[in-house]
């Protein structure tokens, strides 16, 4: 079976990679938009103008599933896009369920795209899961294209992970695929003081589910 990976840019290969060295037998195909970084600055209308396209030719090019690997297109327009793609769409939104369970200090960071943190799906998952809960939301706006053009500032990383560590976060979520490509120096730096987590291993147990469901 052919699956599709669809992220703004190439931190969905992270996802493609997590997928293939669990599901090796798949086909997989990945397509991107990184002409149009970054997403995470642009309005619902946009992302959904920018998006339809490349799914549909994914579905064109027979696959029977696509994740999408960007959690803000995920937390925007994941329902629209499920009433024009007729395959099933897995997303990948921001880990603050886990992280809240995970927290004993009752403190939390999520980084994430502008348009991530201001979704209505971000507000329903805090509302929901992170009532009790203070949610640090540090400022990555520029990291999906300082990871995209390979220019990653490592004193900005260092900084942003000690800031909201010396604030109390014991759990760091990365709301972005792009971020998953600093994950190991994000972890380094934050040591015991906090967990770093990232939604790959489900969304893959999620694609499990799906495709038992297709076969």
């Amino acid at each position: 079976m052919v699956i599709g990976v669809f992220d703004s840019g190439i931190g969905g290969l992270s996802v493609v990679n997590a997928i293939k060295a669990e599901l090796p037998e798949l086909g997989v195909i990945f397509r991107n938009d990184s002409n149009n970084l970054p997403y995470g600055s642009k309005t619902p209308e946009q992302l959904l103008k920018l998006s339809t396209p490349i799914l549909k030719q994914m579905v064109d090019e027979g696959c029977k599933v696509i994740v999408i690997a960007c959690n803000t297109i995920s937390t925007n327009i994941i329902e629209d896009l499920r009433r024009i793609i007729q395959v099933p769409l897995i997303a990948m939104e921001p880990m603050i369920k886990p992280a809240a369970e995970l927290t004993e200090s009752k403190i939390i960071a999520v980084c994430a795209t502008p348009a991530t943190l201001a979704s209505k799906r971000y507000e329903w998952l805090k509302n929901n899961y992170a009532k009790n809960i203070k949610v640090i939301e540090p400022d990555c706006s520029n990291w999906s294209l300082m990871i995209e053009n390979n220019e990653i500032d490592h004193d900005e990383i260092r900084n942003l992970t000690n800031s909201v560590c010396e604030e109390g976060a014991d759990v760091i979520v990365l709301g972005c695929t792009h971020y998953h490509w600093i994950e190991d120096e994000i972890v380094s730096v934050a040591g015991v003081r906090a967990k770093v987590i990232q939604p790959e291993k489900p969304v893959i147990e999620q694609l499990k589910r799906v495709l038992a469901q297709l076969s």
